[in-house]
């Protein structure tokens, strides 16, 4: 999706950022854009021990966005393991669907909400 990545939109500004449970579990990293102006983009990072699989984040969260004037692509998946009590967010794998995320990516998106963790990183 070409364009400017940028959270002054008013519908993107309304998503979270980040969206994770604590724990190891899957994720998904996806590009939320708006219908009416789609170069108005951002990152977003989904994830949750509920989930037996990246695709029903990914419908969890499509099903969240129903209607809001907003579309989301899943740029790629894999697990996090997030020690709240540690400070520290690890990021690693990939999905069998949706291949392998940008975990860099990933990580930039990580650090904004977890500005005070110790360790946000990410193994390969």
């Amino acid at each position: 999706m070409p364009g400017t990545v940028t959270s002054e939109n008013p519908k993107l500004k309304a998503i979270s950022d980040v969206d994770i449970d604590n724990g190891k579990f899957k994720y998904i990293l996806c590009k939320v854009f708006d219908v009416e102006k789609p170069s108005d983009s951002k990152f977003i990072v989904r994830g949750t021990s509920y989930a037996e699989f990246h695709s029903g984040i990914y419908d969890d969260l499509e099903a969240q966005l129903e209607g809001t004037g907003v579309s989301v692509e899943c740029l790629g998946g894999g697990k996090i393991e997030h020690d709240p009590a540690m400070k520290s967010i690890n990021v690693f794998g990939m999905s069998q669907g949706y291949g392998k995320a940008d975990h860099n990516q990933t990580i930039e998106v990580l650090r904004k909400k977890y500005k005070d963790y110790v360790s946000v990183t990410c193994e390969g």
